[in-house]
């Protein structure tokens, strides 16, 4: 069972992981891709936790579990490449959350025009980012990165949405 202290006082209050899981999934999240070369091989993660941080200096953030194999290698190469998976790469997504060895393997893509990071093809948007800043946060790491390059490739194509155990994606109340 996971702690927290109360805010102001000493109670601890429990909380049920599995509880907790089920409660946050029902939030729907974008899917990225995650990656940078780890010498001629590239390398990457699926990221369900990407958000904004700031406009000055431009920087977004991701989490990443710290018992993660790849994210030592990025945070060594200081740049990764974001990938904003479209409604239509549920498939890709599914390869990067998985333990494959070659995760690359079939996944068409270009080298990021600052960092040379992995962007992978027919992706909704793609970010080219250097590591800015890391902090613990429970058993995940918060990952900072400064966006060096930036680009919206398929603006009429809505971006995949992961909520309550699948894929979605998002429809316009409109």
């Amino acid at each position: 069972m996971a702690d927290q202290h109360a805010q102001g006082g000493d109670a601890v209050v429990e909380i049920d992981p599995q509880v907790f899981r089920k409660v946050l999934g029902h939030f729907p999240t974008g899917v990225t891709v995650v990656a940078t070369h780890d010498g001629d091989r590239p390398v990457g993660l699926a990221v369900g936790s990407f958000f904004s941080v700031s406009l000055d200096p431009p920087l977004v953030g991701f989490c990443v579990s710290d018992q993660s194999s790849t994210w030592p290698v990025i945070e060594a190469h200081g740049a990764f490449g974001v990938s904003v998976l479209a409604a239509d790469q549920h498939e890709v997504s599914n390869v990067f959350a998985s333990r494959s060895d070659d995760k690359f393997a079939g996944v068409s893509w270009d080298p990021a025009p600052i960092t040379g990071s992995p962007l992978i093809h027919q992706a909704v948007a793609h970010l080219d980012c250097e590591l800015y800043d890391q902090f613990p946060g429970g058993d995940h790491v918060v990952v900072l990165g400064r966006v060096r390059a930036l680009e919206l490739h398929r603006d009429e194509v809505s971006a995949l949405v992961f909520a309550r155990g699948g894929y979605g994606r998002h429809e316009s109340l409109d």
